[in-house]
């Protein structure tokens, strides 16, 4: 777990440096540099092209991760890399011509109740394939476990570009049309800056003729297409379905405020499984099932403590911060109580996704996956008419809690192992206990004092509990020697 600790740290760090950009972008630019409607307009191109996203990649950046293990001479890695930028291509070209020929019949069924985004259909395609690509030059940086400059590149750069782009716009140096069309290319660049740096770790070759199991990497990436999107699918079909059923856009800018609210909880997963998915697959491949099993304990229960900090301090302080957001987006509140439960349930699994995805039972990830997404569209169709954003929320976490139980069961009935130990409920009974002491506490004439206060105390709290109770040995090994660094100075003066 070392290697997994310090990357995961690092990641951490840098994917909290690009939320906390992501925060005032999207909690204070966004929300008063932009209408309400042209807020929507950007989060719906956005939101439509990650459900492409996983299409456009043919699931190519989870292939590269459970065959590259496989490849142990350099000449058939690059072989390896070239037949994985060539596959997305079966998929990208017929969408386009697709997309070229009935763009009309397309472009008026997804404005039929918001007549602004006919305009821009084109660019939901162009950004899906940025998306697609960018993933796939990541996949490569981290089976070379250099994952960290690609998680800055995927967490800071853009939102940096795009708070000055932001800024450029709210002095009228550019008209909102040229901002929507600069944030595109934006993406672009961030792919080709991905590009480059997978390149230089090791460059492609097309000559895959001699390229073994090419047709089980084509079956894989088909198959997991689905599987390994589901996550993704159930909250960006949300901001889809709602711009398709609701007539005012607004309503997409609400719910996009409030989901990036509850997403900062999934951080910690994120940063982790830049790590946690190449030695998974590498455990998997040699089957060492010891090593997996310890893996899939401290990866949960560590997930847990930091997400569930994460968890608290946004439950506690979320009346307090949307009392310094434009009034409308506090629609949005109940929203972030529903998906942070889902998004805190995601942590506690550990990187069971990663067990699924790259053992030789992605086939049934698949049919489960199928299964939930039929049901996210089915629910959303339902409670999105009758209860609006809270309705899309309560149809994302129900679907989420029942993916997740399912995947949970499936991989103690093929491996026989479990995420869970006696940490993990003592861990959730602090989070509740510390929730309902701090939740109903308010200075509400000073919302930004009341923030400050309550992450202080609330945070120590947690802090002191995690290291008395040692419900994690890597992290009471990590705030173990913080202590003793700080001790060492004061002992010697």
């Amino acid at each position: 777990m070392g290697i997994v600790i310090k990357q995961s740290i690092h990641n951490t760090l840098i994917t909290y440096l690009g939320f906390l950009v992501g925060a005032v972008n999207i909690l204070f630019l966004y929300t008063n540099f932009l209408s309400e409607t042209y807020f929507g307009l950007v989060s719906y191109i956005l939101s439509t092209a990650n459900i492409l996203m996983p299409l456009m990649a043919f699931g190519v950046h989870n292939t590269i991760v459970k065959f590259f293990t496989k490849y142990k001479t350099r000449v058939q890695q690059q072989r390896f890399l070239g037949f994985s930028l060539l596959l997305p291509l079966i998929v990208v070209i017929p969408f386009g011509l697709i997309g070229q020929l009935a763009y009309e019949s397309i472009s008026t069924w997804l404005s039929k109740e918001n007549a602004i985004i006919k305009d821009y259909v084109w660019l939901i395609y162009l950004t899906a394939i940025a998306f697609a690509y960018f993933e796939i030059f990541y996949a490569w940086s981290k089976v070379h476990l250099h994952s960290v400059f690609g998680n800055f590149i995927k967490e800071v750069f853009h939102r940096v570009a795009i708070m000055l782009l932001l800024f450029v716009l709210h002095f009228n140096y550019i008209t909102i049309d040229q901002f929507i069309y600069t944030t595109v290319l934006i993406y672009f660049l961030r792919l080709i800056i991905m590009a480059f740096y997978a390149f230089s770790l090791k460059k492609p070759s097309f000559q895959i003729k001699s390229l073994t199991d090419k047709f089980t990497m084509v079956k894989y990436s088909g198959l997991i297409i689905i599987a390994g999107s589901v996550a993704l699918i159930i909250l960006e079909l949300d901001k889809f379905m709602i711009g398709q059923l609701v007539p005012s856009l607004s309503n997409v800018a609400y719910y996009s405020v409030a989901i990036f609210i509850a997403t900062v909880i999934d951080v910690p997963l994120r940063s982790m499984q830049q790590i946690t998915n190449s030695l998974t697959a590498q455990y998997l491949n040699d089957k060492n099932k010891k090593e997996l099993d310890l893996l899939y304990k401290k990866s949960s229960i560590t997930l847990l403590i930091v997400s569930g900090l994460i968890f608290l301090l946004i439950l506690i302080n979320i009346k307090s911060l949307y009392a310094i957001m434009p009034n409308n987006y506090s629609e949005g509140l109940f929203v972030v109580f529903i998906i942070s439960v889902a998004k805190l349930f995601n942590s506690v699994l550990g990187n069971n996704n990663s067990i699924l995805f790259y053992s030789d039972y992605y086939r049934m990830v698949l049919f489960f996956g199928v299964i939930i997404a039929i049901c996210t569209v089915v629910m959303n169709l339902v409670f999105i008419p009758a209860f609006g954003l809270e309705g899309a929320a309560l149809a994302s976490c129900i679907t989420i809690f029942i993916y997740n139980s399912i995947k949970l069961w499936f991989v103690w009935l093929k491996f026989k192992i479990s995420p869970f130990t006696k940490q993990t409920g003592q861990t959730i009974s602090v989070i509740v206990l510390l929730l309902v002491a701090f939740y109903f506490w308010d200075v509400m004439e000073y919302p930004f004092l009341s923030i400050v206060i309550k992450t202080a105390l609330c945070s120590l709290f947690y802090a002191y509990l995690v290291f008395k109770f040692k419900l994690s040995t890597d992290i009471y090994f990590i705030m173990n020697q913080w202590l003793l660094k700080i001790k060492s100075p004061l002992n010697r003066g």
